[in-house]
This record gives structure tokens, C-alpha cells and sequence, in this order.
């Protein structure tokens, strides 16, 4: 893929700043899951003819939670904070992406796909590392944040609209939405999860010239 004059971190450099964050690992999982997610359903929408950009969408899905760990104890808004994060960092179309993962700025079922809607869905299809139907994990997230009757309702709508976005996937698709859960490896993840690992402590550990 072209990426024209958008910059777009390295996975090295992506493992570094979900470091420099202090990621907890079960946010640093959820994170690779859900970029294994959106990678699976990037590459069999451009087999249908879609032109969407898979390094931006495999980084912008690892980065989605890069300041939810700090969110835990601050109770910022993640994907806002994050965007800002990103942008600041010098990848502002990431951050884009990033800062509408918990919910899209437009969702519309009739326009090409977009990179925004892949990494929003993939979200909503991984609980904790585990991919689930999409109703299980909003389910989750009812029970979870959905005490207030008017953010119930925020969720019950952002639910409605999900749906109508697996269906415009899935109408073009050569699998179901009920698939996915099958169609990626245990083992990937976690080699993906070494691999992390490996790299932040190369990059921590002091060089013996130094």
C-alpha cells in the first residue's frame, strides 16, 4: 500500500510507546488481538476490491488503548487522549483513527470502507484476548458501564449501529461474522506477546558501550 505523506511507526516502534505508556498486559493482549482482528478482516475486504491501507490499520488497531492504563487512574477519555497522544507524537493520521475507536464520527453502510470503521469493529469483536460475537461483547460493555439510563441508551444505539457495520462487511466477505473466532491461531497471539516482550527489553536494556 501507498501511504503518500502519512507517517506510520514501525510494530518496533508501536511496542516501544505502548512501553513508554506502561501498558498493563492484558491491555498490551487485548491490543495485539484486536490489530489480529482488523488485519483478517483488512485483507479479505481488499481481496473484494477494497483499497484499504493494512500497515495503518495493523498499527492504528495495536495503539487504540495507548493511554487506557493512565485512563484507569485519571478517568480520561481514552480514545480522545489517545488521538492527542499519537498526534503529538508525529502520526496524526493514527491518531485519527484511534480517537474514534470507541465510536465513529460518521457511520455510514453506503461509502467505500474505511479504515476508522475496521479498527472500531475489530474493538468491539475482542473481549479481554478473546474474540466473541459482537452481541457478547456488547453485552459486556452494558453491564459494565451502562448503569445511567441515558449511557444505556448511548450503548443500546452504538450497538444498533455495529451491527449495520458487520453487515456491510460481511455482505462482501466470503465468511461469516460468526467465523472469526475460529480463524485465528491461540499460538499467534502468543508468539505476538514474546515478541513484545522481546523487544521492549531490547530496547530498555543498556547498550555494554554506553
Amino acid at each position: 500500500m501507498e501511504h503518500d505523506d502519512i507517517r506510520i511507526p514501525s510494530i518496533a516502534r508501536c511496542y516501544h510507546l505502548m512501553a513508554d505508556m506502561e501498558m498493563m498486559d492484558h491491555i498490551v493482549a487485548h491490543s495485539i488481538q484486536v490489530s489480529r482482528v482488523a488485519l483478517l478482516i483488512t485483507d479479505s475486504l481488499n481481496d473484494g476490491g477494497a483499497r484499504l491501507d493494512r500497515d495503518l490499520v495493523r498499527v492504528a488497531a495495536l495503539l487504540h488503548d495507548i493511554t487506557k492504563t493512565r485512563s484507569l487512574r485519571t478517568n480520561e477519555m481514552h480514545a480522545l487522549t489517545g488521538e492527542e497522544y499519537l498526534t503529538e507524537q508525529g502520526y496524526p493520521r493514527v491518531g485519527t483513527i484511534v480517537g474514534q475507536h470507541v465510536r465513529l464520527k460518521e457511520y455510514d453502510t453506503t461509502s467505500r470502507c474505511r479504515e476508522e470503521e475496521v479498527v472500531n469493529y475489530a474493538d468491539k469483536r475482542v473481549l479481554h484476548d478473546e474474540v466473541v460475537s459482537l452481541d457478547e461483547r456488547m453485552r459486556y460493555i452494558l453491564e459494565k458501564y451502562g448503569g445511567e439510563e441515558e449511557r444505556r441508551r448511548r450503548i443500546l444505539w452504538l450497538w444498533g449501529k455495529t451491527k449495520e457495520l458487520e453487515e456491510k462487511f460481511f455482505n462482501t466477505i466470503p465468511f461469516s461474522a460468526g467465523d472469526l473466532s475460529t480463524m485465528l491461531r491461540d499460538d499467534d497471539l502468543s508468539r505476538q506477546l514474546m515478541v513484545y516482550h522481546e523487544t521492549c527489553r531490547e530496547w530498555q536494556t543498556p547498550s555494554p558501550l554506553a
